[in-house]
């Protein structure tokens, strides 16, 4: 059954024409969807079976530029902004775990998707072990990036890692002072998300990297996003090490991409999953470190579309080379 709050706004500038208020990328129209307490801004291009991407922090839809355009040559590509972020709603509440994976239900339902492939970043990727595990039938194949799973063992050197490389977890979250650091004056704490966990700070440009830090200028965003460490990304993280996933099991056949690079997601910290999981691999890139899609994009899509591709359709059909 279908939720019937499934209303959509299709977006266009007066005559017709794609509305400017969005970076333009070639094949990829918009639209505003009314869920549950929620307007959503949804990117999508091409066509056929859909592949939902949920974009990490402190980033929008547009973390999807590099990928789109490739795999929506192969399949109907929805990029939805998450509550609080990019041109979605950013309202005071909402930002707790229930709450977010229920906006990604209801965005399938409005949709009208049953199935979908699934590729998802840092706090988004989060979110897609949740819907894997609650909602397997939804979620056909899955790619996380940067984030393992969620049956990582207790180890002391991650809570060091952790200590060392995440301090801006906790100054994120506080009240008041995340929101006035991360959209507030320089914005320091802003770009050195952006820049700091890549191999190349200069990996975006400054005109991407003003797409992700105008948005936190908006003291609502900005409050949104506070929230979103203080009731979702801290929470989830301290289940996860205080192994409250220890008695699920992953049937949802998935993939996981890590940056070499990545300071606080280690290789050695990548085990324990064998005994939770059916269909499970891990594969550490070089050149990378936290945001994989803007630093190896080439990397991400041709695992996306070679893991993706139905039974028979070998790689070579699945990137059309």
């Amino acid at each position: 059954m279908r939720h019937e709050a499934s209303g959509h706004d299709r977006v266009s500038g007066p005559n017709g024409e794609p509305d400017n208020t969005f970076p333009a990328l070639d094949g990829v129209r918009h639209r505003y969807l009314r869920l549950p307490g929620l307007r959503m801004h949804v990117a999508e291009a091409g066509h056929g079976e859909p592949v939902v991407l949920l974009h990490g922090f402190p980033q929008n839809w547009w973390e999807w530029r590099g990928v789109l355009p490739g795999l929506a040559a192969h399949y109907r590509v929805i990029c939805p902004d998450l509550r609080g972020a990019g041109w979605t709603d950013a309202p005071p509440t909402g930002y707790t775990r229930e709450q977010l994976l229920a906006d990604v239900v209801a965005l399938l339902d409005a949709l009208e998707l049953d199935r979908v492939c699934l590729i998802a970043h840092d706090w988004g990727a989060l979110l897609g072990y949740e819907l894997c595990l609650r909602a397997p039938h939804r979620v056909r194949k899955y790619v996380s990036l940067g984030v393992p799973h969620p049956f990582v063992r207790f180890d002391p050197r991650l809570l060091l890692t952790i200590a060392r490389h995440g301090w801006f977890e906790p100054v994120i979250a506080a009240p008041f002072l995340g929101p006035r650091l991360l959209g507030r004056g320089r914005q320091r704490l802003t770009y050195h998300l952006l820049r700091g966990f890549t191999t190349n700070r200069n990996t975006c440009s400054e005109n991407d990297i003003e797409m992700f830090a105008a948005q936190l200028r908006e003291p609502a965003r900005a409050d949104a996003a506070s929230a979103l460490y203080r009731c979702f990304i801290m929470r989830e993280a301290a289940r996860i090490m205080s192994g409250a996933y220890r008695n699920r099991r992953l049937g949802t056949p998935t993939r996981v991409l890590i940056g070499a690079e990545d300071p606080i997601v280690r290789p050695e910290f990548l085990g324990g999953f064998e005994k939770h999981t059916d269909d499970f691999g891990v594969e550490v890139v070089e050149g990378a470190s936290h945001f994989l899609v803007d630093e190896r994009p080439e990397v991400v899509l041709e695992r996306a579309l070679a893991f993706f591709a139905p039974p028979g359709r070998g790689h070579e059909a699945a990137t059309g080379t």
